[in-house]
């Protein structure tokens, strides 16, 4: 399918988001906790309402189009979020990372430099956001797009921002933590065209895409932003976080969804 000039800004704005949120660190060079807690949370709520409303709802109207039957229905939904999820937890399991405030996860991760657990991290953020924007479009439903790509660029700058500051923290230069934030920046485009490069070479993959991608989301909103909105003893911060950001999103799909 050919994108509009528009749906491909959004697909470059929303990954574009991940480096604008680290820009702030020109100016200034810490966050507190209270801050980080409540951002982490906004983050995980501007996703869990991007996967309920840009990616579930429409991948059981695409499996209800395709297939009719509800019991169809609900085994795409159930294997699409299933292999998602389970995708997501294997890279997880194998890939050295580095969370935001437990740390570093995985035995190998001491072979690699601190920086590059970081740039693993956002990588396993971002991939699947992309991969969910990139899908949504290639529903054709344009709206469902841009709100998608809204959702996962307000969630993109906060974390831009966190990162951009615990890379700062560790001593790195403001120009060398703008590049390491530049380059995390374009995992999310690529994977962003190669969601919609699948759905547009085969149709029928949309209800598997779209639940695939919001098992993919799930996965990272339960395993890292919650439980990490929820550290060092501030889960009321993180709650409210979570409360804003879903309740934001949902209004903005209210307002903007058709």
């Amino acid at each position: 399918m050919a994108l509009s000039p528009a749906s491909v800004g959004a697909i470059l704005l929303a990954g574009g988001a991940t480096f604008a949120g680290a820009l702030p660190v020109l100016y200034f060079r810490r966050l507190n906790d209270w801050s980080i807690t409540v951002l982490l949370g906004f983050g995980g709520g501007v996703m869990l309402a991007a996967t309920a409303f840009s990616l579930l709802l429409p991948g059981i109207e695409a499996a209800s189009e395709r297939y009719g039957s509800r019991l169809a229905v609900a085994l795409v939904i159930l294997l699409g979020i299933g292999l998602g999820s389970l995708l997501l937890a294997l890279v997880h399991y194998v890939a050295p990372h580095e969370h935001f405030i437990k740390g570093v996860d995985c035995q190998r991760a001491s072979r690699l430099a601190r920086v590059w657990l970081f740039i693993i991290a956002i990588a396993l953020h971002n991939f699947p956001e992309g991969l969910a924007v990139g899908v949504s479009f290639g529903s054709e439903d344009v709206q469902t797009g841009m709100l998608t790509a809204l959702g996962i660029g307000l969630q993109n700058f906060p974390e831009g921002l966190i990162v951009a500051m615990s890379l700062v923290a560790e001593g790195y230069t403001i120009g060398y933590t703008l590049w390491v934030s530049l380059l995390t920046a374009t995992i999310e485009p690529i994977a962003s065209f190669l969601g919609l490069g699948i759905v547009s070479v085969a149709q029928a993959s949309l209800p598997w895409a779209l639940t695939f991608a919001a098992g993919a989301m799930l996965f990272v909103i339960c395993d890292e932003i919650i439980p990490e909105s929820n550290r060092r003893g501030r889960e009321n911060e993180g709650t409210i976080g979570i409360i804003i950001g879903f309740t934001l999103l949902v209004i903005l799909s209210i307002l903007f969804g058709g």
